[in-house]
């Protein structure tokens, strides 16, 4: 697994190198070195991508950095700002065409994510001393609305794994190509299904981070923290299924991903994203389901059957008990309605001392 992370790692990293060379000034270049103790390499490569868009913005939008280009534009300018003008480019980014002619529409949450780039930008030389004005100090934050949770409910669960399993409304071609996929593609459903994990993690297990003997399994967390989780009997049938053709196969023995694509490489998060579409479009047609629509689909059925948000954080990996809070919010009424019956106005025991 460290050998699959290790190679994102690098990949993201070569991204941010040539987003600096080509696009941004040298001091950036400090800025992403320092956050780097940090932050993953995915979450650099956002800013990095954020940051150029700013700086794009600035030198396109700003009239007074007309002529300009963004590795002209200095610290001096940064600190120069109004906050009138961060506001500006928030208002941009909710609906632009970007260098390549492509419309991007960013929701509260997209600018949001832009501003705190632009504010970990500018704190990060305040602190170094270089600037003292921080711009974006008086600006609020876009305000989030609540999003539903898109989940599936327990028919529809069993619905899911029986498209898998079985699938019907699929063409004759679609069908023909399942008869090499589908022990591989139940236990990626069961195993997102199960346990929660992100897709991101499901395609970073390799063969030997598998146990069958305590039903266990190694994931590389977000921040590359390797944890011990666990599946249920119903997984490990799905799975064994799988490990069992996959560690069979003498072509592939020198790879030590668990989970392949047709071509014998270790599947990609969007080939991931693919299948659940390919089968959630059969299965709940009127539900747009993903990957992380399966983990919200785990973590709402533990929080139901356990009532400990503590548990559910640490089970999906969140650091934050709040995040998870926050998005489980919504069925806390079952827990209370359910909690209501819990305690009784009589004693029911046979045994009624005490009673005058």
């Amino acid at each position: 697994m460290s050998e699959y992370f290790d190679q994102r790692d690098i990949k993201n990293s070569e991204k941010i190198e040539e987003i600096l060379k080509n696009d941004l000034p040298d001091y950036c270049r400090e800025y992403f070195v320092g956050i780097s103790m940090n932050t993953t390499s995915l979450t650099r490569l956002n800013y990095a991508y954020d940051i150029r868009t700013f700086f794009r913005y600035l030198v396109n939008k700003v009239y007074r950095f007309k002529g300009k280009s963004t590795k002209e534009i200095s610290l001096v300018d940064i600190e120069n700002l109004s906050p009138f003008e961060v506001e500006a480019y928030l208002n941009y980014v909710e609906i632009y065409r970007d260098a390549e002619g492509r419309i991007i529409k960013n929701s509260a949450r997209g600018k949001s994510r832009k501003l705190a780039a632009i504010r970990s930008f500018v704190r990060y030389f305040i602190k170094k001393q270089l600037i003292r004005y921080n711009p974006t100090a008086t600006i609020d934050t876009p305000k989030l609305r609540e999003k539903e949770i898109i989940r599936l409910e327990g028919s529809e669960i069993t619905t899911m794994m029986d498209v898998v399993d079985a699938p019907e409304g699929m063409s004759e071609r679609q069908q023909k190509y399942l008869e090499n996929t589908k022990i591989r593609d139940l236990a990626i459903v069961g195993l997102l299904l199960g346990t929660g994990i992100r897709v991101s993690e499901l395609v970073g297990i390799d063969i030997e981070d598998v146990n069958f003997e305590d039903f266990s399994f190694v994931v590389t967390r977000k921040g590359g923290a390797r944890v011990i989780l666990y599946f249920s009997d119903e997984v490990a049938g799905y799975l064994y299924d799988y490990y069992a053709l996959r560690v069979a196969d003498e072509s592939t023995k020198d790879n030590p991903a668990l989970f392949l694509s047709l071509q014998k490489k270790r599947i990609t998060t969007r080939a991931v994203e693919n299948i659940v579409k390919k089968y959630s479009q059969i299965a709940t047609p009127l539900k747009h389901i993903t990957p992380h629509k399966l983990r919200s689909t785990f973590g709402t059925q533990l929080y139901r059957n356990t009532g400990d948000i503590y548990v559910v954080a640490d089970v999906l990996g969140h650091k934050d008990v709040n995040t998870t809070r926050r998005h489980y919010a919504a069925i806390t009424d079952d827990i209370r309605k359910r909690a209501s019956t819990k305690v009784s106005l009589y004693d029911t025991d046979d045994d009624q001392g005490g009673q005058e």
